[in-house]
């Protein structure tokens, strides 16, 4: 199997890392090939065309930052595609945006697949991200080589394209509701005068502890915001959220005031640094 995996960020990078261990011919592509370059050192090929990174690709897995950047990428790259090539649309762009990638796809001859990671850096790496995805059966079938070198865990949201993109939102919700409680509670100590290291032995162990909390928690403590996931990643994600919704929907009422602590995360220098800055707004 030959995949073009186009997008070599923090994500693309362990994704094509991940491949290659499993034996997978890839090759990678990025806007800015500097970034990519490095990636021919571990086995994969490194093409600065476009069209000629996708011409012999049984795989075309898109790992962007937005349905813009997705849009503009596959305008160039659709037409260079084989008949039986796979468009594996991996990024973060809603249920609406999947739709409108996929009218796109199908103005080309294209068939692609809902495929969103739920996911940092490191599973990434790792070959252990969770892999919503919706589509035609019969594709997903011939992706299992590629899902099963990525991830640990295959959510099948069925064949409607787009029910795959709307349970990454749902994650990525309950993802900015744990960072931002974390933050709210380590903020709320300190205002009332107690060390937060004491909230975070208060709630060790008990049924509302987790791994994520010691995780968030601990980079909000030391006030290291290396990026596993970025504010900017996340408030894109939060705006989606709203955007698929209508104004004053329920379904917003906490979405909304998460929007707009990420936002002033983002507004004042976080948006680069790890969702545990949004620490910042508090």
């Amino acid at each position: 199997m030959r995949v073009a995996v186009l997008g070599t960020g923090t994500m693309g990078t362990g994704i094509v890392h991940s491949l290659l261990r499993a034996g997978i011919e890839v090759t990678a592509w990025n806007r800015h090939i500097e970034r990519a370059q490095p990636l021919a050192d571990d086995g994969a090929r490194v093409e600065e065309n476009l069209p000629s990174a996708v011409a012999d690709a049984d795989v075309v897995l898109t790992m962007l930052f937005d349905e813009t950047a997705v849009r503009e990428v596959a305008e160039e790259m659709l037409g260079s595609v084989t008949d039986a090539a796979i468009w594996m649309q991996c990024a973060t762009v809603g249920p609406s945006g999947i739709r409108r990638l996929a009218d796109l796809a199908a103005s080309k001859g294209v068939s692609i697949v809902d495929a969103p990671v739920v996911g940092t850096k490191q599973p990434a790496e790792d070959g252990t991200l969770v892999l919503p995805i919706s589509g035609n059966p019969a594709l997903v079938a011939r992706l299992r080589p590629v899902l099963d070198a990525i991830g640990s865990k295959t959510v099948n949201a069925g064949e409607e394209l787009g029910a795959a993109s709307a349970v990454k939102l749902a994650c990525n919700a309950w993802v900015a509701v744990l960072t931002a409680g974390t933050a709210q509670a380590i903020t709320l100590s300190r205002s009332l005068g107690v060390d937060p290291q004491l909230f975070m032995r208060a709630i060790e162990g008990s049924a509302s502890d987790s791994p994520y909390l010691r995780l968030k928690g601990g980079l909000v403590l030391s006030e290291e915001f290396a990026p596993s996931f970025a504010v900017g990643g996340l408030l894109k994600d939060l705006g989606l959220m709203v955007a698929e919704l209508e104004p004053g929907h329920a379904s917003t009422r906490l979405v909304v005031p998460l929007r707009d602590a990420f936002e002033e995360a983002d507004n004042t220098g976080h948006g680069g640094d790890d969702v545990a800055a949004v620490i910042s707004a508090f």
